[in-house]
């Protein structure tokens, strides 16, 4: 499926990524294969305690040639930047375009969910992004990442053979929410594929 982003409305476009057990290592080995000039913006939800969040953080931007930080209240979407969600609340894409957390729902089973971030992606970004679901378990991120394909985004799922855990994307794959299922090595090439049409001197 060839899919080639078309210059936005607002702001960058936007990969949403989701992972869960065995997510920081695969986060890793994703975020090293982006070149420095990618031209979308990323956002990450990664299940792990609030606690832990800044070291996460730390840990993260030194394996990735993006600046990467973790996301506040009301940032904008900057292309070439990673920002990855706190513990405070459920990361969201808010109307305006920037990023916020929400208090709602309040008895999902992961905060911040991966659902929750995709649904309001897919809301917001009308085909203008695209989203990831990497290694975890149960089946956070399935139904979110069946709407943003539902939207037009590209939509890509970890395969089985480089998942430290399948169940999410074993999950999305069962309920064909991915337009892709990629190792984890090639997930980044795929993208910068879809995306090039924003790189300066790239044609469509």
């Amino acid at each position: 499926m060839m899919i080639k982003y078309t210059s936005p409305s607002r702001g960058p476009p936007l990969v949403a990524v989701g992972a869960s057990a065995g997510g920081p290592s695969a986060l890793a080995v994703l975020l090293k294969g982006f070149r420095p000039d990618f031209p979308g913006a990323l956002a990450i939800v990664q299940h792990v305690d609030d606690r832990f969040i800044g070291g996460l953080a730390d840990w993260l931007a030194a394996q990735s040639p993006l600046p990467l930080r973790v996301a506040q209240e009301g940032e904008a979407l900057s292309a070439g930047s990673v920002l990855l969600a706190d513990g405070r609340g459920h990361l969201i894409l808010r109307p305006d375009g920037r990023f916020g957390y929400a208090a709602e729902p309040t008895d999902h089973p992961y905060r911040p969910s991966i659902d929750v971030f995709f649904h309001s992606v897919s809301a917001q970004c009308r085909g203008r992004a695209a989203g990831v679901l990497l290694t975890g378990m149960g089946s956070d991120g399935a139904a979110g990442l069946k709407a943003l394909r539902n939207k037009g985004g590209l939509t890509i799922a970890q395969d089985r053979a480089t998942s430290a855990v399948y169940g999410m994307p074993k999950a999305a794959a069962a309920a064909e929410a991915a337009c892709e299922i990629l190792p984890l090595d090639r997930i980044a090439a795929r993208l910068a594929q879809a995306f090039s049409i924003h790189r300066k001197g790239a044609r469509p």
